[in-house]
């Protein structure tokens, strides 16, 4: 018997209509999903399948995630209109800039040693990353709002009724964090999705990728024989730039509900990475000092290369023929006859086998932090491949491991999974892949050897404490669980010999990604610690009621306590500050601004 988490999904209980549009903003192929919202009505899942430039109505549900630009940084064709001109040679004609974005918002601190800044394809000149971003959310956001009016009758009496009242929940790679998803913010105000920072705040979700793919196979059924209380499964979500696993022990069925039992793992290998690696190959070995030696001629054996073999791709043994021109190209010494360029099915497999090692020691990886998970769904476009599957298989099966694709797997896993995901809230706790803290001082203890290291930065407070710098202070550890219904906080003060420097107090949340399982100073391991968000509080009314206090020099000083709270609700952080004031809590959930 198939379950699907659809089954028991409520109606909607708002009181006015809704839009809900779900972006996959992927490294190579993007797609979008969308609901509306009705009161009392049960909300039902939409895939745009009709893009412009695309030869038949309904064929895909993605479109390439590729703009072209012109040497003075205007947008000439975006998606599919983008690949027709590439194909038909016109946008090299005009020299037009090709820009595939999506990996210049990687945080720099993920383990990628093969992708540097330098060989990403470069960005128009005066665009920043966050322009061209924000170029293509406007694109997607018009081709949403075009299918719309086509699909549905009175298309454009709905899209007016629900003008302003449009959420968007977009989905990215499990290793993005607070940093990536600002940066994504303000592409969509500058893309006019929402009117600014503060309606971006509240109409914006985001949701990772392997959670999205999680939601996506519950939306369209498992067996019933995997998806009951104590088991474990893996979604393996293969996609363009990314390979990402998330784990989850289920809970609770009808309706299901989950909880994380790893960490989210992320790997910089996707299908794309395929490309670049048969187009090294072809470049610097196999078609060296043929007539093809040229980066263009390379690029167009590898877009055929994309289009026929790489998809349907399935052993080592035997011969490739990618077929990349006419007749009249032929190179014998160099494998090319008649249009066709021979490879040895070992030569095509070296493209694949990175990535295919890269995700299986990240599966070992999940499986060594979550405990004997035996059940595995790969999902993506890159899924599509038997090779990779099929290995896969092969090697999971030797331990015990069963892999599948679930239905439909290719086109849309993170578009209807994040729609999913923005109804349902099927995950209720989640594995901390960081450690949130803020960096403050800390009491010298002498009896301690970090602290004796540190003895000539001693500092003295008003109150006679003797303090170090440069301390980190942890609020929720890395590989905690946390739970999205609870808060999770920590008591602080701050001390000064004056009230004016305690009307207006800052401070800034910082993560630790490092091998440490309890940071305790930031000057060990620096390059680690990372600024995440800054809460600033104007608390002058609370201080202006506080006492002074008389320290042992006789030196008059005041003391504001106070705490930072972290709520990780959905998937992302919310952080506030809670203090007393007139004797009454006072919560203070202010705007907090990603920095870094």
């Amino acid at each position: 018997m198939l379950l699907t988490q659809s089954q028991f999904r409520e109606p909607y209980d708002g009181s006015s209509r809704k839009l809900v549009l779900a972006l996959d903003i992927g490294t190579t192929f993007s797609g979008i999903s969308y609901t509306i919202l009705d009161p009392g009505q049960i909300p039902k899942i939409f895939t745009v399948t009709t893009y412009p430039g695309q030869t038949k109505s309904g064929g895909d549900s993605k479109i390439p995630s590729i703009i072209y630009y012109d040497v003075d940084g205007v947008v000439e064709a975006v998606g599919q209109e983008a690949e027709n001109l590439r194909e038909s040679g016109e946008a090299e004609d005009n020299d037009w800039i090709r820009v595939q974005w999506h990996l210049h918002l990687r945080p720099n601190r993920m383990n990628a040693p093969h992708i540097t800044d330098d060989q990403l394809p470069r960005l128009p000149v005066l665009k920043t990353i966050i322009d061209v971003f924000a170029d293509f959310l406007a694109y997607l956001f018009s081709c949403a709002k075009g299918y719309i009016r086509t699909a549905h009758a009175a298309g454009d009496a709905l899209l007016l009724s629900l003008e302003g009242n449009i959420d968007f929940v977009m989905g990215h790679p499990n290793g993005w964090g607070g940093p990536q998803q600002q940066r994504m913010r303000k592409a969509a105000v500058h893309a006019g999705l929402v009117p600014d920072m503060e309606a971006a705040q509240k109409r914006i979700q985001f949701v990772t990728e392997g959670e999205a793919s999680l939601y996506y196979c519950l939306e369209n059924g498992l067996s019933s024989d995997v998806i009951k209380p104590d088991n474990k499964i893996m979604i393996v979500d293969v996609g363009g730039g990314t390979i990402d696993l998330s784990s989850y022990r289920i809970t609770k069925i009808g309706p299901v509900r989950a909880e994380e039992v790893a960490a989210p793992g992320c790997r910089l290998q996707g299908s794309s990475f395929v490309n670049d690696r048969a187009s090294t190959f072809l470049l610097a070995e196999k078609l060296k000092g043929s007539i093809y030696d040229d980066p263009q001629e390379i690029e167009n054996i590898v877009q055929s290369f994309e289009k026929t073999v790489k998809r349907i791709f399935k052993a080592s043994t035997g011969t490739v023929h990618i077929r990349f021109g006419s007749r009249n190209d032929n190179d014998p010494e160099y494998g090319i006859s008649k249009g066709v360029l021979k490879l040895t099915g070992k030569e095509v497999s070296g493209f694949f086998d990175p990535s295919l090692d890269a995700m299986l020691d990240a599966i070992q990886e999940q499986r060594r932090e979550g405990g004997d998970i035996k059940t595995i769904f790969l999902v993506g476009g890159f899924a599509a491949n038997d090779y990779l599957f099929g290995k896969l298989r092969g090697e999971l099966a030797g331990i015990g491991v069963e892999i599948s694709r679930p239905d439909g797997y290719t086109n849309k896993a993170v578009a209807d999974g994040a729609l999913a995901f923005y109804l349902d809230h099927v995950v209720s706790k989640r594995v901390a892949r960081i450690t949130y803290g803020v960096e403050g001082t800390r009491s010298y203890d002498p009896s301690k050897l970090s602290h004796m290291v540190r003895l000539r930065k001693i500092f003295v407070q008003p109150s006679g404490r003797r303090m170090l710098p440069d301390a980190y202070l942890c609020i929720v550890s890395k590989g905690s669980k946390i739970d999205t219904e609870e808060e999770y906080s920590e008591d602080f003060f701050r001390e000064s010999a004056t009230l004016n420097t305690v009307i207006s107090i800052s401070v800034t949340i910082t993560t630790y990604s490092g091998d440490s399982v309890d940071p305790q100073w930031t000057d060990v391991d620096p390059e680690s610690y990372h600024t995440l968000c800054t809460i600033n509080a104007n608390v002058s009314q609370a201080a202006r009621s506080l006492k002074p206090m008389r320290g042992p020099s006789g030196q008059l000083y005041y003391q504001f306590h106070f705490r930072i709270v972290l709520n990780f609700g959905l998937t992302e952080l919310k952080a506030h500050m809670r203090w007393t004031e007139d004797v009454s809590r006072v919560c203070c959930l202010l705007p907090w601004t990603i920095t870094g």
